[in-house]
């Protein structure tokens, strides 16, 4: 529940502490006093959207402080695991806003986003102003209502996820057939290009390769000449192996007079006479594998020439051309084979309606007993707000499959009919002003019901109704006060003397500046404000015994 709120600078309020207690607590005040400020400020307080316009005039900046106590079993402590908090501590929610728009938010002291501030705060407070009539009423969102009543999220996530699944299959299907349709048109183009890279058959590194050979043959023949001076002047006048070993002949008849002095100097002219032999082989080798045809010259040329030409026709590099070949070929392949794929990708387009169809058909079929079920609670909740001859109905129907979506195939409706007999409609077309309020009641307190949130803000929810039915709203208020925390705002006196604790909120000026400020009542000090509301400005002892009795009653 919300034990306290402390705000500090926001619009007319320059300081504030409130202490709320269990039960159904009532807030009351003359029009202007400030009231929507409170709702304003503990809204800041849960996350939603900052407005600088919020802080007080003349200030740098407003602080909202909103203290909860929880249970350790409430999922919020679920989402503030990565903050460390411990479960069942006392939860403070803290916005600071700064007169340029800029905001801050924390949790028991630790900075936070407002995102994680606002969906812990849906889960600890529920408002219902004076604008949640609007979403009522609006059929669009009775959907989402009845599925949050059934706690039907989770199911509604699960057919998202197929519906996903079946779009994707269908886009996969049709665009598989824009590129039949499409590699149809083009299959004569498609085989002649196939025949003509698959006669050319570029092979992967092949410009290279030829444009090293290409290089080659062009100097062959300088090649050949520079190995022809090589080898000659290796071998002139008696060659240098011959000049060689006459030396080593004449070492080695002098070794053994030279104490070992001379063994360096034969070694190494028996390495240069190796050394020699090996250069002349490879010359030799290198001569006989050295291509002098011309024709091959020629044949490299028009092949490199080919390839270049083929790349230049498709507009790409010549290392491209094998890999736009086989896709020339696969291309041409999905035409022949085409049917094969389609009838393929058919089957898994169908089987993921079918998963989505039956999916949302349980679905559906879930909805209907929910609906049911809400209709039986909202039905319960009109006797006592003197609406026993209504019906309450929650109409589920089947959409064309065009109209098909992620939340499934239903459209769901809440109609009302005020008199028996008549025909059920939309609840803005059917009910009265007066009777439209209590079929909001009736629905806020059975979606409040089925929430999570421990503690509800009912703004003027009695607006419109006066006496008896006044008096049932405030029963019926006092009666979901036993299991939650409840808040209203209210300008009933039959409401306001339903409450367990009730605050006065007023508006007044001093040295030139507006200030609200809200009182905890004393037991004397509620029964001269109910007094007040039942009598306007003067307070008759009518009045006050008008008052009494209805506090007492």
């Amino acid at each position: 529940m919300l034990e306290k709120l402390a705000i500090r600078n926001i619009v007319l309020i320059d300081r504030l502490d409130i202490a709320f207690e269990k039960g159904l607590c009532v807030l009351t005040g003359e029009t202007g006093a400030g009231k929507s400020i409170l709702l304003d400020s503990l809204a800041l307080a849960l996350g939603v959207r900052a407005d600088a316009g919020l802080v007080r005039a003349g200030t740098e900046q407003g602080t909202v402080t909103a203290e909860f106590n929880l249970p350790p079993d409430h999922p919020a402590f679920d989402l503030l695991s990565e903050i460390e908090v411990d479960r069942g501590e006392p939860l403070i929610l803290r916005r600071t806003l700064t007169a340029d728009g800029r905001s801050r938010a924390s949790i028991n002291d630790q900075g936070v986003s407002a995102g994680l501030m606002r969906n812990v705060g849906e889960m600890l407070v529920e408002i219902h102003g004076q604008n949640a009539e609007r979403g009522l009423l609006d059929a669009r969102g009775h959907r989402l209502l009845l599925d949050q009543y059934g706690r039907l999220e989770a199911d509604v996530m699960a057919v998202g996820r197929l519906y996903e699944g079946m779009q994707e299959t269908a886009e996969k299907l049709a665009s598989a057939l824009r590129e039949m349709e499409q590699a149809r048109i083009d299959e004569e183009y498609l085989r002649h290009m196939v025949e003509e890279l698959g006669d050319l058959a570029p092979e992967e590194g092949e410009e290279e390769a030829l444009a090293v050979e290409r290089s080659n043959l062009m100097h062959a023949e300088k090649i050949a000449e520079a190995l022809r001076d090589a080898e000659k002047a290796l071998t002139d006048h008696g060659g240098i192996e011959n000049r060689i070993r006459t030396a080593t002949r004449a070492v080695e008849r002098v070794i053994e007079k030279a104490s070992g002095k001379l063994d360096p100097v034969l070694e190494s002219l028996e390495r240069a006479a190796i050394e020699m032999a090996e250069a002349q082989t490879a010359i030799n080798m290198v001569a006989s594998d050295l291509d002098m045809d011309p024709a091959g010259l020629e044949r490299v040329e028009e092949r490199l020439f080919a390839l270049r030409a083929a790349a230049r026709k498709h507009k790409c590099e010549v290392a491209e051309l094998p890999r736009l070949l086989e896709n020339f070929i696969s291309r041409l392949r999905a035409v022949e084979e085409g049917d094969r794929q389609i009838t393929a990708l058919r089957e898994q387009a169908e089987a993921a309606r079918e998963q989505y169809r039956q999916a949302a058909a349980v679905l559906g079929e879930k909805r209907r007993t929910v609906g049911a079920e809400m209709d039986e609670a909202v039905m319960a909740e009109l006797d006592p707000l003197r609406l026993g001859a209504a019906r309450f109905t929650t109409e589920i129907a089947d959409v064309p499959e065009e109209s098909w979506g992620p939340a499934g195939m239903n459209r769901v409706a809440f109609l009302v009919a005020t008199n028996p007999g008549s025909h059920a409609g939309p609840l803005i077309k059917i009910a009265s002003g007066g009777e439209l309020s209590r079929f909001m009641l009736a629905l806020k307190v059975v979606l409040a019901r089925a929430g999570s949130a421990p503690t509800l803000v009912f703004d003027e929810v009695d607006r419109g109704v006066g006496g008896a039915t006044a008096d049932a709203v405030g029963e019926r208020l006092h009666r979901l006060a036993h299991d939650l925390q409840v808040l209203v705002i209210t300008h009933s006196p039959q409401v306001a003397a339903a409450g367990q604790a009730h605050w006065n909120i007023r508006k007044a000026e001093a040295e030139g500046v507006t200030i609200t400020s809200v009182t905890r009542l004393t037991a004397e000090e509620r029964t001269e404000e109910i007094a007040r509301m039942l009598s306007g400005a003067s307070v008759t002892a009518e009045a006050r015994a008008a008052a009494l009795s209805l506090i007492e009653g």
